[in-house]
């Protein structure tokens, strides 16, 4: 067990927000310039497929520069283009380089040639798009040769952010418009901003429509704490006996912010202040105090709005009272690895009561668990959340591949023991 956590934390900034920030700004006429960049190790891929593609980026710890060249100013890359560990950059940037006049690879680690690229493939190859799998296994390497796009109207089967952003990005460079259809809506990031570069979009329920052959004017971005990075310390502040955490600057975007509305059902004290607008986007600062926490049931359509912070979710469930059930989350087993079974396999080892299902787990929390070996699986969402059930157990805890954290929070075990001193 841990001393009580006491402190202020600068959450880094939003994932999803910085990678589209670099995306759509190479794509617009003029600079933009954007703060508070996430420098993690997927971000920094999406800087380096642009760059391999003739745009300038200018990479300095105050801010981003990026020097678009319009709509049509990307040039063939001359190598392979690398998105390491990042399933955003590469479903998005297939989008995009669907409607060039010029031919590209696609490729990344390990886990980006498992996960399943059939999603974004199926609807640009309705548009047009000469997309295909190089091993012919739906999954990357991709080769994608740049053709002529029509306008379509998508029913997407998922309520997924990168299928949607994917569809609406080729629709820049349609002929006719382009409309996206999800059975929820999907973190909706992309749709504010490309509507503050100059892009033309209607949204109506959940159906999101984009005019083609926009043009897009370079902006000053101000990129807010990713509420997925803020997860782990709201799991803290709420467990840990005696803590209360003041996280500054958060991103609670509604299609993002299912981990507030999920922690106060549990019991959990959160206070919002300060709100206010940046980029189109909803800020705040949170004030989390230690809670005594209760199971709940999570389904339907609250699940894409917190599908990244399931683990650690989970990991407060294990120490709620009663039970708790996690429901239509089957997009869990193709995330970074298969969460659901790799959530269930640690938390047993920790002397959990836990059981996986087809679609999410049913934790019976409460009971006191134990230090244990866990394997993280190079994932950076079941590192953070271990590092976090390690706070609250007897014993050691030693954490496999920890390092994996770098993808979205290089500064996660330094701050998390900063708050402990």
């Amino acid at each position: 067990m841990t001393k009580p956590l006491q402190g202020e934390i600068n959450i880094p900034g939003d994932k999803s927000i910085s990678h589209r920030a670099v995306m759509i700004g190479a794509i617009s006429e003029g600079t933009t310039e954007v703060t508070n960049f996430l420098q993690g190790a997927d971000c920094l891929s999406t800087i380096s497929c642009f760059q391999k593609m003739g745009i300038e980026i200018e990479n300095t710890p105050e801010k981003i520069t990026i020097h678009g060249k319009g709509l049509h100013g990307l040039k063939a890359p001359t190598e392979i283009l690398d998105c390491g560990n990042s399933g955003t950059t590469t479903r998005l940037i297939s989008g995009i380089l669907s409607g060039q006049a010029f031919s590209s690879t696609l490729t990344g680690d390990a886990s980006i040639q498992k996960r399943p690229m059939l999603r974004i493939m199926k609807p640009l190859r309705e548009m047009g798009a000469n997309i295909r799998s190089i091993k012919d296994n739906n999954c990357a390497p991709l080769e994608i040769n740049g053709s002529i796009l029509q306008g379509i109207s998508y029913q997407s089967p998922i309520a997924s952010a990168q299928v949607k952003s994917a569809i609406l990005l080729a629709g820049l460079y349609a002929n006719g418009t382009t409309s996206v259809t999800e059975p929820y809506v999907s973190r909706n990031h992309s749709e504010i901003m490309l509507s503050h570069f100059g892009a033309k979009l209607e949204i109506k329920d959940t159906t999101v429509t984009i005019h083609p052959n926009p043009v897009l004017t370079g902006q000053k971005v101000e990129v807010p704490g990713d509420i997925s990075s803020a997860a782990y310390f709201i799991a803290a502040g709420l467990l840990v006996p005696g803590s209360k955490l003041l996280l500054k600057n958060v991103g609670i975007n509604p299609t993002r912010d299912g981990i507030l509305r999920i922690a106060k059902e549990m019991g959990g004290n959160i206070e919002i202040l300060n709100e206010r607008t940046a980029c189109g986007e909803p800020v705040a600062d949170l004030v989390v105090s230690n809670s005594t926490l209760h199971g709940i049931t999570i389904g339907g359509e609250i699940i894409p709005t917190l599908i990244d912070e399931i683990p650690i979710i989970a990991i407060m469930a294990a120490f709620a009272e009663g039970t708790t059930i996690i429901k239509d989350a089957a997009e869990l087993k193709v995330k970074e690895s298969d969460r659901i079974a790799v959530m269930v396999d640690n938390l047993t080892a920790m002397g959990c009561d836990i059981e996986g299902t087809d679609d999410g787990m049913i934790i019976h929390g409460g009971k006191p668990l134990h230090g244990a070996t866990i394997e993280t699986k190079k994932d950076h969402r079941i590192a953070m959340s271990f590092a976090i059930a390690d706070l609250m157990t007897e014993g050691t805890t030693t954490l496999l591949d920890k390092d994996c954290v770098d993808i979205s929070f290089p500064t996660f075990y330094q701050t998390l023991e900063d708050l402990q001193k």
